[in-house]
């Protein structure tokens, strides 16, 4: 994830949705398969097994499409599309690997285009160049085009989308013309012949549909781009199964399988005026080549910055006022070359497919991990993704790769792996004994030097709780609210301090942990028991902050409960004090009423009363966290802020809602005009079932003016959270 949401613009983003994603993807998905080979898909397949061609790869292009979409309003999107999200979710080992994977697929896909190019245009107009010349030529025009920059090539598209549109208008009109119900009912079953079967033609057709990453592809150059990738490319998703749709049938009706088989160019055959389509095959062909020569270098480009390969570092060099990728782009031209003069089409579209198949399983691999997780940062702006789709996207990829050909799917998937391992264990040594626990036990030990790296920034934060119980255990609502601002989503432990001049003092901490732990697995609390011995209290909360939790995983929040006797103020300021000093946020609860069921959530809605960022965030993201739970799921979310004057109210609700919408967090903001700050937070939220805000500890001899402030200030609200945040933690990672 990165520390910004995917909302705010790129700040050298220069195209918006429909030039930077619909318009690319449009062009790449209707490109060489649907003039070339769609004809011969339905010929073979026949109506309803082309028309399940269709649907089943909509279907896994659209469920990749929304974890796509879900990824991308989760962070700020940067260059290299897959790769930047893959390698941002699932690490930069699965990252890396795919990374290849797809630039290589991108670079491939070039030369597919091409040929198609050329396979038309040898067909249809006498040159006396074959199609392998031809397709270098074209490949070198292509090369040239990309080469002078992305800008001019955007362009470009919008004439070549003209043209593509009034091929498929004269196409659907001469096919309206030669429209027979016969020869629809006679191609509705399939006629393989020549060894060809359901999934040899699902491989074929395939490639036509992967032209989803296009958008995505271009993401360094986009204004917005967790706006534009998910709105233009579902748009180019359904304006593009359509086509299809309509294509299919309208194929079926107008040629009989065989003629459909035998033809390549029985488009141009049905059409009206057969020179637009030709136009078409050209245009489709062309501006599919250029997409592809555009986002390939950009895959490898952001990928060679990561600097995961030193042998690629070359290839992070930008030229140029926008950064152009132009050492990327001359490798990709030189791959796609070699395609040219090795491999034709049809050898070509399942390879790709393979490629394509392994992206869009681990992106959405990439998604679910996200979602099950449970990671706090992870609150994508896109609604439409579950784990469930992305689960379904996944499997739906595995399955269709190995029903295609199981052994290139074998092979896919062990290059995969090999490529993973290569990056992360090419300097790790083998160290286990037992299979099982030594795996865990290194994974775990690797998996804590990199947090200790890493956990410190924003984007990472998760709520590492220490809650002190006490050893009487009068409140256990501490244990049950720290489980539920941790559930899922970070770490508790429940401290007691056993003080003073006690007998047999190592025995007592020994059974009082042991007891503590007991009552952990009886109330099923995911938390650990911390217990420490301490001449005082303050000491002991003192060695616990400091000391329970390993390396990263030190508490950075300590809950505490509020004290019901005033005599108590001095030392409980003390006690904010000492832990403000110690650089841990606070969070201290202040119950009035008696609780028989702790575990029993209160009803009304949960009320953050926002006077700025300081305090603010930790308060709303706690808030979150605590309606992540079953128990608390129904319980609105009030962002208040008091304000005095009635005209700044529609300024104060807008501020409230953009923070809201930076933060993806569900809430009501309301903005409330009142004199007295203290009684209008207690008459809005006399009938809430929490009450967040924020508090200063005391200075040094304010600790029972402190107390009594705070005390006027809840007055009789039953259920009070006062938070005193260090930071370390952003609503907009």
């Amino acid at each position: 994830m990165s520390q910004t949401p995917g909302t705010r613009d790129e700040p050298n983003g220069r195209f918006g949705t429909f030039e930077g994603v619909f318009t690319p993807c449009v062009l790449t998905i209707l490109g060489v398969i649907m003039f070339l080979r769609f004809g011969f898909v339905v010929g073979q397949a026949g109506l309803v097994y082309a028309l399940l061609i269709v649907a089943v790869s909509k279907l896994l292009t659209g469920l990749t499409t929304l974890s796509l979409s879900a990824i991308a309003t989760n962070t700020r999107v940067q260059g290299g599309g897959a790769y930047f999200l893959i390698s941002r979710s699932l690490g930069v080992e699965f990252g890396g690997a795919i990374g290849l994977v797809f630039f290589l697929a991108q670079a491939i896909s070039v030369a597919m285009y091409v040929i198609g190019f050329s396979e038309a245009f040898v067909g249809s107009v006498p040159s006396g160049l074959s199609v392998t010349v031809l397709a270098t030529i074209t490949n070198v025009a292509v090369f040239m085009c990309v080469i002078i920059g992305a800008g001019w090539t955007i362009k470009l598209q919008f004439f070549i989308l003209a043209t593509l549109a009034l091929s498929l208008v004269s196409f659907t009109v001469g096919a309206a013309d030669e429209f027979r119900l016969l020869t629809l009912q006679a191609n509705m079953a399939s006629q393989f012949t020549g060894g060809e079967n359901l999934f040899s033609m699902f491989a074929l057709f395939f490639p036509a549909v992967t032209g989803i990453m296009a958008g995505a592809n271009m993401s360094g150059d986009l204004r917005a781009p967790a706006k534009s990738i998910p709105q233009g490319t579902l748009w180019a998703i359904a304006v593009t199964a359509l086509i299809y749709v309509a294509m299919a049938v309208l194929l079926a009706a107008s040629r009989p399988g065989p003629l459909l088989t035998a033809d390549s160019l029985v488009v141009a055959d049905i059409a009206r005026w057969p020179l637009l389509i030709t136009a078409g095959v050209f245009a489709a062909t062309l501006s599919s080549a250029l997409g592809s020569m555009m986002g390939a270098p950009r895959i490898l480009q952001a990928f060679a910055k990561d600097n995961v390969f030193a042998a690629l570092r070359p290839f992070a060099h930008a030229s140029g006022t926008h950064a152009e990728p132009r050492r990327a782009i001359l490798l990709t031209f030189f791959i796609s070359q070699l395609c040219i003069l090795v491999a034709d089409l049809n050898t070509i579209a399942p390879l790709i497919t393979m490629c394509f198949m392994v992206t869009y399983g681990l992106l959405n691999l990439a998604t679910f991990y996200e979602a099950i997780t449970k990671n706090p940062s992870y609150r994508p702006q896109f609604r439409f993704c579950h784990w469930s789709t992305s689960l379904a996207g996944t499997v739906g990829c595995l399955v269709v790769m190995f029903l295609i050909d199981w052994r290139w799917a074998t092979f896919s998937i062990l290059a995969i792996g090999l490529l993973h391992w290569y990056i992360s264990c090419k300097e790790v040594e083998a160290r286990w004994g037992n299979v099982q626990s030594g795996l865990m036990f290194e994974r775990t030990r690797h998996n804590l030097l990199r947090l200790e790296a890493e956990m410190h920034h924003p984007k990472n934060w998760r709520p590492i709780i220490l809650s002190l119980v006490g050893a009487a255990w009068d409140r256990p609502y501490l244990a049950t609210y720290g489980h539920w601002f941790t559930s899922g989503h970070g770490i508790l432990a429940l401290g007691q301090v056993i003080h003073g001049d006690v007998q047999d003092r190592y025995s007592r901490r020994f059974a009082q942990e042991s007891l503590l732990d007991e009552t952990i697995r009886k109330e099923q609390l995911e938390a650990f028991p911390a217990v420490c011995l301490a001449r005082t209290l303050q000491e002991g909360i003192e060695s616990l902050v400091q000391c329970q939790g390993l390396g990263a995983l030190r508490p950075n929040t300590v809950l505490l409960g509020w004290p019901r006797d005033p005599d108590r103020a001095k030392v409980f300021g003390n006690t904010l004090q000492t832990i403000t000093a110690l650089q841990r946020s606070i969070v201290a609860m202040r119950v009035t009423e008696t609780i028989e069921d702790a575990w029993a959530a209160p009803q009304g809605t949960v009320d953050v009363w926002w006077r700025g960022r300081k305090n603010g965030e930790l308060m709303l993201l706690l808030a979150h966290l605590l309606t992540k739970n079953t128990a608390w799921r129904a319980r609105p979310i009030r962002l208040l802020r008091v304000i005095e004057n009635e005209a700044g109210c529609e300024d104060v609700v807008e501020h409230l809602t953009t923070l809201a919408e930076q933060a993806r967090i569900r809430v009501q903001p309301q903005a409330i005009v009142a004199s007295d700050p203290g009684q209008a937070i207690r008459d809005t939220s006399r009938n809430a079932a929490l009450v967040i805000m924020g508090f200063a500890a005391p200075q040094e001899g304010e600790e029972v003016v402190f107390y009594e402030r705070m005390q006027t200030l809840a007055a009789d609200l039953p259920r009070v959270v006062f938070v005193d945040s260090v930071g370390g933690m952003s609503l907009d990672s």
